[in-house]
Order: C-alpha cells, then sequence, then structure tokens
C-alpha cells in the first residue's frame, strides 16, 4: 500500500480480509519444533462444539492471543494449539432435543450408531463456524496443527491413561449415590448443577412405634414425601430426651408394611431444627447415603433411570416420581398418617444441561481414586511450580482439591470416549493369560459382582478369549472433562515422545475462566503430573466473567448476549479487541451495559456502547498514522545523532522507551488492562495531541525535515509494533504503507523492516533513550504554560479568531530559557500572535492571571472580549449558584431531613454544597475581573 492509495477512513473489514490471508501465507503462524528458538506454549481451552462463540471466549481469545503475538515478536517459537471440545453431555443434549422437536424421536427410536452419525454431522458444522470466528477475531492459532478431544491422537491419549490408572489401582467401579439427570438419563458431576430456590411445600408424616400400645408416633418432616418408600432408618440425636427411650426401636414405615430401625446419628440431627426426627433414605439423599454408610443401613433404590419408580416402589412402580408424589400424600391422608402441609422455601439442584431437577440416585458407576492425584496438584500450587493468578483464585483450587473426593468420570452417553473395559463372566485367570500372553496393553481385576474387568489400550474383539466366552464392552462414556484433563500433553502426540511434546510440554500459560477451575485446571495439573510427572503449564491467569449493565450472566436465551461476530461487523476486530483487552482487569466482574445498534445489513443486534469507545482508538491511530505517512515524502534514511536532536524528539524517543518497558512488564505479569491503557493514553495524548503537534512546522521545513521524518517514522514504527498484539489488523495495514516510504528506519542506525509486523522484533530500546531532562522541559515548560494558556481562553470565551498576547512570567531565567527553547510551538498550538516571556512583569489592564508550575501566566483580554457579557454571565451563574446552595442548606438546616435520611444522602448533600462553596469563589473571583475598570 503506497501514501497514494492511503483512504482517508481506516476500514476494518478491508483490513481483516487482506491481511489475515496474508499471514496464513507467509506461515507465520505455524511454529517449528527444530527450530533453534525457544519454545512458547499456549493451549486454547476448547470451546465445545454445541454452537457459536460468545463474548466471553473473545475475550479469552483476545488475551491468548496477545500473549502469543508478543511473544512471537520477542523471538520464540509461538505455538498457539488450537481445538474443539467434544463436549459429550452438552453436544448430545442439543442435538437430542433437536431430534425430539424436529423428528418427534429420542436417542432409542435412532439407536447408538445412527445417533451417533448424527452427533457427528452437528460436530462437523459447528466446529467450522467456531474456527471461522476464530480466524475473524485476529487469533493466530497453529492452524495445522488443530485438534478435536474425540480425534485419533487425543482418543488414543485417553485410553493409554485410562489404562495406566487402571494397572495403579486408581480406577474402579462401585455401587454409589450420584448425581442423575433423568431426562438424559446419565450420572452428572456437582460442578455441573446449579441450584435454584423455589417455593414448594413441607409435609410432616406420622411413623408409628411398633410395638407402641399409646399409640407413640415419631412426626418427620420433609420436602420430597416421595422419598420415604425408599426409607431404611429413622434418626433422632443420641442426647435428646425426648427420643432417648425410643432409639433401639422401630417404626412401622407408612404404606410399606416395614419395619425400620430408629437410631442415634449426631451428626446428621440437629434436636433444635423441625422435631428432631430425620427420615433416613440412603439411596436418595447424599447427607442419607453417609448415613447409610456409618449405620450399615440398607440402600433401597426407588427409581429407574428415566425418573419413574422401580419394583422397590411397590404398588407405585412404573409411574413418574411426580405422580407418585401426588399418589403418596394422597394415601397417607386417607390413613389418617399426614400430620399438615405447609409452604416452605427450599433449595433444589438442576442440571446445567437438561435444566431438569437432579435426583440423588444409586448407581454402577465408574469412579478415579482422587487421593494421591489430588495431594499431588495441591502441591504443585502450593511450592509454587503453578502460579496462579489473581493469587485468590489458588484458594478454590487447593479448597476444592483438598476434600479429595473420588471422580465419578462414566457417563450414561452414546457421544464419547467409550470406556475401554470389557466384562466377562466364567473365565479363570488361567484363560486370561492363556488369551492375552505376553500383551503388556491388557489388564484385569476381579469385579465385585464377580466375573472379570478386563482394560485394553485397543479394542477387543468378543471371542478374544475364545468362543465360550462372551466379552461385553461397558456401555458407558467417559466424563468429558476426562481427556479434556489431558489436553496440553495429548495434543502434542502423547504418549509417543513427539518433537512438539518434547519443545512444547510443558506449556507456559493457560487463561481461562473461574468456573472450570475445578473441573479442568485442577485435573489437568493431576493427569499432567500422572502421565508426564510434570505440570502442564508454569501459569494460569483467570480472566473476569462478562456481565451485562445489572450484573446478570450474558446468554443468548437471557437477550441480554453479544454476539463477538456483531461487534466485528459493526466496528471490526480491532475495536473488539482493543476493547475487551482494555476492560480485562482484576476485577472478578466485568460489567458491559447491553445496547441496540443497526448492522449495514438493517439486522439489530445487541451491542455496548464501550464498543463504540473502543472504535474510536483504532480510528484515531489511523489518522495519525496517516498524517505522518503524508509528510513522509522525500524520506531518506540515514544515521542520527541522539544526543544531537531537539528536545521534542528526545522527550518521544524518552517517553516511547518509558511505554515499551512499563507495556512489556504488563504484559508478564497478566496486566492487560493496565497494557492496553498505557499504549492508549501514550499514542492519543503524547503522541497524537502533543508530539504531532510539535513536528508539524518541523516536516514542512526543508532543513528541519529530514531529521523529523526520520524520529516521527521510527516512533510510528514502535507503536505499530507495541499495538500490534492489541490491534493487529490496523497495524499490519500501518506497517505496510510506512515500508513503501521508509522501507529502513530505525535509530541512531536504520535497518531494513521486517515484511509484516507480525514477525517484526518486540521494541527494546536502549537506556541511552530515557531522557528525563527532556521530559521535564516539555511536560513542565511546554505543556504546562500551552495547557493553562487554552484553558484561559475557553474560560473567558475569546474568540478563535481573536489574536492573543499572553505574557510567561518565569520563577528564573532558567525557567525562562526553558520556555524559550518551546516558543515556536508555544505560538502555534495555542495559537497567539506574540509570547512575552520574562521573569518579571506588571499586569495589563483587563488582564486575567493563572498560576503554573514556576510560571505565572498573564492574559490580557482587553478589547479581545465584551467585558460587560461576561460580566453578565458570570452573575447568572452566581445566581444559579445560590439558588441550589439555598435549597441544600434549607434540607441540611431541617433537623427533621437529617435524622430520618439515610446517612449516605445527607452526607451527599454536603459534599454538594462544599462542591458549590467551592465553585461560587471561582465565579466571584472571575466576575470581579471581569467588572474591574482598565
Amino acid at each position: 500500500m503506497s501514501t497514494a492509495d492511503l483512504p482517508k477512513q481506516y476500514d476494518p473489514q478491508d483490513a481483516q480480509r487482506r491481511w489475515y490471508d496474508f499471514w496464513l501465507q507467509k506461515g507465520y503462524f505455524h511454529a517449528d519444533p527444530s527450530s533453534k528458538k525457544p519454545p512458547y506454549t499456549i493451549v486454547i481451552p476448547p470451546p465445545n462444539v454445541t454452537g457459536a462463540l460468545h463474548l466471553g471466549h473473545a475475550l479469552n481469545n483476545t488475551l491468548q492471543d496477545i500473549l502469543i503475538r508478543w511473544k512471537r515478536m520477542q523471538g520464540f517459537d509461538a505455538l498457539w494449539m488450537p481445538g474443539t471440545d467434544h463436549a459429550g453431555i452438552a453436544t448430545q443434549a442439543v442435538v437430542e432435543r433437536r431430534l425430539l422437536e424436529e423428528e418427534e424421536k429420542t436417542r432409542h427410536d435412532l439407536g447408538r450408531e445412527a445417533l451417533v452419525e448424527r452427533i457427528w454431522a452437528w460436530k462437523d458444522e459447528y466446529e467450522k463456524r467456531i474456527l471461522s470466528q476464530l480466524r475473524l477475531m485476529g487469533c493466530s492459532c497453529d492452524w495445522e496443527r488443530t485438534r478435536f478431544t474425540l480425534d485419533d491422537m487425543c482418543a488414543r491419549a485417553v485410553r493409554v491413561t485410562f489404562f495406566r490408572l487402571f494397572q495403579a489401582d486408581k480406577i474402579y467401579r462401585g455401587k454409589r449415590l450420584v448425581n442423575w439427570d433423568a431426562h438424559l438419563r446419565t450420572a452428572v458431576a456437582d460442578d455441573e448443577i446449579y441450584y435454584e430456590d423455589v417455593k414448594g411445600q413441607l409435609w410432616t408424616i406420622k411413623y408409628p412405634v411398633a410395638g407402641s400400645t399409646t399409640g407413640e408416633a415419631l412426626h418427620v418432616a420433609t420436602t420430597r414425601p416421595e422419598t420415604m418408600l425408599g426409607d431404611t432408618a429413622v434418626a433422632v440425636h443420641p442426647d435428646d430426651p425426648r427420643y432417648q427411650h425410643l432409639i433401639g426401636r422401630s417404626v412401622s414405615l407408612p404404606l410399606t408394611g416395614r419395619e425400620i430401625p430408629i437410631i442415634a446419628d449426631g451428626l446428621l440431627v440437629d434436636p433444635k431444627f423441625g422435631t428432631g426426627c430425620v427420615k433416613v433414605t440412603p439411596a436418595h439423599d447424599p447427607n442419607d447415603y453417609q448415613t447409610g454408610l456409618r449405620h450399615s443401613l440398607p440402600m433401597i433404590n426407588l427409581l429407574n433411570p428415566d425418573g419413574t419408580f422401580n419394583e422397590n416402589a411397590g404398588a407405585y412402580a412404573g409411574l413418574d416420581r411426580r405422580v407418585v408424589r401426588k399418589r403418596v400424600v394422597a394415601d397417607l391422608e386417607a390413613q389418617g398418617l399426614l400430620e399438615k402441609t405447609e409452604p416452605y422455601a427450599t433449595r433444589l439442584n438442576y442440571s446445567d444441561r437438561s435444566k431438569t431437577p437432579i435426583e440423588p440416585y444409586l448407581s454402577d458407576q465408574w469412579f478415579v481414586r482422587m487421593d494421591v492425584l489430588a495431594q499431588s496438584a495441591m502441591d504443585a500450587v502450593i511450592s509454587g511450580r503453578v502460579k496462579i493468578h489473581p493469587e485468590r483464585y489458588a484458594k478454590s483450587y487447593l479448597d476444592w482439591l483438598g476434600e479429595k473426593r473420588d471422580w465419578c468420570i462414566s457417563r450414561q452417553l452414546w457421544w464419547g470416549h467409550r470406556i475401554p473395559i470389557w466384562h466377562c463372566d466364567g473365565a479363570t485367570e488361567a484363560d486370561l493369560e492363556r488369551a492375552f500372553a505376553g500383551r503388556t496393553d491388557v489388564s484385569w481385576r476381579k469385579a465385585e459382582a464377580g466375573g472379570w474387568l478386563i482394560c485394553a489400550e485397543t479394542d477387543l474383539p468378543v471371542d478374544a478369549l475364545g468362543p465360550q466366552f462372551e466379552l461385553r464392552q461397558d456401555p458407558d462414556v467417559l466424563d468429558t472433562w476426562f481427556s479434556s484433563a489431558l489436553w496440553p500433553h495429548s495434543t502434542l502426540g502423547w504418549p509417543e515422545e513427539t518433537p512438539e511434546l518434547a519443545k512444547y510440554y510443558p506449556t507456559n500459560v493457560l487463561s481461562t475462566a473461574r468456573d472450570i477451575i475445578t473441573l479442568w485446571v485442577a485435573r489437568m495439573v493431576m493427569f499432567g503430573l500422572f502421565n508426564r510427572d510434570e505440570v502442564p503449564f508454569k501459569d494460569v491467569f483467570i480472566h473476569p466473567v462478562i456481565q451485562d449493565g445489572k450484573g446478570q450472566r450474558m446468554s443468548k436465551s437471557a437477550g441480554n448476549g453479544i454476539d463477538p461476530v456483531d461487534i466485528i461487523d459493526l466496528y471490526g476486530a480491532d475495536a473488539l479487541r482493543y476493547t475487551l483487552a482494555y476492560s480485562a482487569t482484576e476485577t472478578q466482574d466485568l460489567r458491559m451495559p447491553v445496547d441496540k445498534a443497526k448492522l449495514p445489513d438493517g439486522r439489530q443486534v445487541n451491542t455496548s456502547e464501550r464498543f463504540e469507545q473502543g472504535r474510536t482508538f483504532p480510528n484515531k491511530f489511523w489518522n495519525a498514522a496517516r498524517l505522518v505517512l503524508l509528510n513522509l515524502e522525500g524520506y531518506e534514511s540515514a544515521s542520527v545523532d541522539l544526543r544531537a536532536l531537539p528536545v521534542e524528539d528526545r522527550w518521544i524517543l524518552s517517553r516511547l522507551t518509558e511505554v515499551q518497558d512499563a507495556t512489556t512488564r504488563d504484559l508478564e505479569t497478566f496486566h492487560f488492562a493496565e497494557a492496553t491503557k498505557g499504549l492508549r493514553d501514550f499514542t492519543w495524548n503524547e503522541f497524537c495531541d502533543w508530539y504531532l503537534e510539535f513536528a508539524k512546522g518541523r516536516l514542512r521545513d526543508p532543513e528541519s525535515r529530514p531529521t523529523a521524518q526520520r524520529v516521527v517514522a521510527a516512533v510510528l514504527d514502535g507503536l505499530c509494533r507495541l499495538l500490534h498484539p492489541i490491534m493487529p489488523f490496523v497495524t499490519e495495514q500501518v506497517w505496510q504503507a510506512l515500508a513503501q516510504v521508509a522501507p529502513s528506519r530505525g535509530l541512531p542506525e536504520p535497518g531494513p523492516a521486517a515484511e509484516s509486523v507480525c514477525i517484526a522484533p518486540w521494541p527494546n530500546y536502549p537506556d541511552s533513550w530515557d531522557d528525563a531532562q527532556a521530559t521535564a522541559i516539555v511536560v513542565e515548560n511546554w505543556q504546562g504554560p500551552i495547557t493553562v494558556i487554552r484553558n484561559l481562553r475557553a474560560e473567558h470565551n475569546v474568540p478563535k479568531e481573536a489574536k492573543i498576547h499572553p505574557i510567561i512570567v518565569a520563577a528564573n531565567e532558567g525557567v525562562a530559557a526553558r520556555i524559550r527553547l518551546g516558543e515556536s510551538f508555544l505560538k502555534a498550538i495555542t495559537p497567539c500572535e506574540s509570547v512575552t516571556i520574562v521573569t518579571q512583569s506588571e499586569e495589563p489592564p483587563g488582564s486575567v492571571v493563572a498560576v503554573g508550575a514556576d510560571v505565572r501566566i498573564i492574559l490580557p483580554l482587553e478589547n479581545l472580549i465584551d467585558l460587560e457579557a461576561e460580566a453578565a454571565r458570570h452573575r447568572k451563574a452566581l445566581s444559579d449558584i445560590d439558588r441550589q446552595l439555598a435549597s441544600i442548606r434549607a434540607k441540611l438546616g431541617n433537623d427533621g431531613f437529617v435524622s430520618r435520611a439515610p446517612t449516605a444522602v445527607v452526607e451527599q448533600q454536603r459534599a454538594k454544597e462544599a462542591e458549590l462553596v467551592t465553585q461560587r469563589a471561582m465565579v466571584v473571583a472571575l466576575l470581579a475581573k471581569a467588572e474591574a475598570k482598565p
């Protein structure tokens, strides 16, 4: 792009189309394990193939791309590994719902193979969409290495890990109480449920004491009367005098004909709560389950997988649990056993995937023993091998791992990694040893219920033991997080010792949201240590969660979500990235008010005013760059004596050095907002508003032009490189245009520029550029007086065309001399016809005065403004202030208001009074000046 082709306005869509393809063609994003460059690796948190990316994804991927582009420019062999997650339960739920809505069929109507085929088609469609969105954002991923959690490479890692855990006796199968999603008919993890407070009822039921001749009964309150059919005890507190005489006896369980014991349990029962009697249903309540284990109680499961009651419910078998509740309540009432019913607020657990209530359910599941694995992951953070930023999030990581609860890894789904276990009955160990002689990829053990569990790294045929023995593969699949926990090393080829694994593992940084610290981060550390004896990453950055202006989490269903693609269509990818980076503070949540806007095609979409603000900065940079480029005609590269440069050049180079140092420090410590803000302030304020104003005259002067061009080109070069990780497209557009007029640039000696800013070296300016003296002169002796004079003009409504003659009274001759160095800039920028710089001066009649650092600024206003009009304006302002003060003082003088109003309201009124008093003093002074007689 030549300067002749520079459009007046920056077109982000054109830049995106042009430069992303250019980067791909050049292969800049591809990492090379044979390279001698040091490695820097990030694995993308793989988005679920359940739909499009949301704004949270955009934030996280922007931050990762900033890091990877920065490190690439620093000379690292930077690998950003992209990929997607099969998201077992989430993806299957979406496809099943679609199947039911469009064809009125269930997965059982289709069968396992046909449903999985449908899900693969869904995956292909949405994975393509997700990856295209990442490209649209400018993400510089190594697309040649794109991974999927069900691809062959990742699947092999899953099988090997499972096999190794099985051999190490860290995987077992047992009947345990789990969270059951009856709609999807699968177990879900504790971390995959959410809670809602709902209005329900509390039923109090009489449990007659067995053998009582007086009609004695225990009164038990419950919010789930249908589960009483599975009660195996009633518990009381051992120290409760009301019931000590009954401990060890039994009650008749209503509606069942069974007798169950009365037990004493101080952990389950609070004698001060309710009646002090608690029904114990071990198969349908987590607390009751633990109680059942402590007292060796029977565990009666009432449910079928679909949520209907099974044969253990007797007359209620085959009915939906909601129907059973109604019938049980009616039957209790008919038998006179329902004491009372009252409204009651209760907290229900819901499946995050199906949005239906969770049922505690006793079922056979596969588990990972967490004791040793969890401790190893805790030690990694405690020792500092893994550092979590901000540090406060380490607590939730350690607290969760500290519970060391065994991990339920099986899911009753059809989409996912099939559990590599085969069941066999009737064989002897000798049969197994004979069939698998010499094989190190097969292991077996006795099953709790009898028979054998055979684990293999590869598929076993049904007749692997011979035709007399049948092998049945376990029908369950693994929890999605099992395969995701392997992501940092499975994507690099493990268990094979690939060149990628050798160079890029462990990775450097993981960036993610706080809600998967336990689900994913902790498990990656566990499995990284188990498989590789090395942590998977050195740093974990937890970014804020984006909410709407009311503090609600954004979602498509709530109508408050913002689609990042819409923002790119409206303002461009740079505006999206800049806004998100600028907002990525260390706060826990990021609030973003949601507004409406129209796309060019007329569609109305959600946006936020923050993105409108973000749009202005790339445009500001483009306009400034365009001004520079249009003034580089005739540019010639040559060496520059830095010591001989004018003050303003030494100042901007010194400030550029400081900004480069600050930006580097901020990125090293994951302070993205600070880095973005610092670059924005330097670019907008110091470079655009000040330095370019200083340089304009020199760029028009043939004598000073060559040096000014070399300096301004070097600064623009530096800004392109510093801003590139945040705004890659506009910086590439400027970089390529700059290369047309200044292909060789740099200070003090010029050098050839890189063919793309994408691979240009990250700035590392020498200490010799640091010039505190030049900075002090520009900031204190030039910018200070210029700002004061501008303010005086504005405060007193001096017409733009008026010719002013300010007088600057310096504190001493040294200050005066430094101001005179910038006299030409002062005259041009204020602007003024002449300026007098002295160390002593009287105030001419009709002047206004302001005091700055080591200076007093006198601005004669005689014949420049209408003093009577000014005086009238000030009188009106004074009248308005007095009226507001009178109102506030009347309130504060009212004892009733002061005593009854909230303290914050009273303090607000007092603060407003103080502010108005200050304003009044200023207006009085201005009025006095306007009314003063010449």
